[in-house]
C-alpha cells in the first residue's frame, strides 16, 4: 500500500471525532448571545418602564409592551417608588442552566 491509500479517510474520521466538541463550542457561542440579547431586553424594558412611571401610567404595563412576546412570561417586575427593576431568564437548552443565568436592570426617575 502506498501512503496516500494508508491515509485515505483519516480526515472524515477526524471531524467526526471533533464534531462533539464543535457542537459543544456552537452551543456555548448560542448561549451566550441569548443571555446578551437578554440583558438588552431588560435594559430597554426597564427604561420603558421608567418612562411610564414618569408619564404617570403603570410602569408595569409600560415593561411588558416593550418585551417581546415569548420574553414576558420570563420577566419579574419590581417598582420601589421611582425606581423600576426587571428580571429576566434568557431562553436556554437546558432548564438548570436558565435559572442560574438571570440578568438584571434598572431604571430610576426622578421625582
Amino acid at each position: 500500500m502506498t501512503a496516500g491509500r494508508r491515509d485515505a479517510g483519516q480526515a472524515s474520521v477526524e471531524l467526526i471525532g471533533m464534531l462533539p466538541a464543535l457542537l459543544a463550542v456552537a452551543l456555548a457561542c448560542l448561549q451566550l448571545l441569548a443571555v446578551g440579547y437578554a440583558q438588552v431586553l431588560a435594559g430597554t424594558a426597564a427604561e420603558a418602564g421608567a418612562l411610564a412611571l414618569a408619564a404617570g401610567a403603570d410602569p408595569r404595563a409600560g415593561v411588558r409592551e416593550a418585551l417581546p412576546g415569548w420574553a414576558r412570561a420570563r420577566v419579574r417586575i419590581a417598582v420601589d417608588g421611582g425606581r423600576v427593576g426587571v428580571r429576566m431568564r434568557p431562553p436556554a437548552a437546558l432548564r438548570a442552566l436558565a435559572d442560574r443565568l438571570i440578568v438584571e436592570a434598572h431604571a430610576t426617575v426622578a421625582p
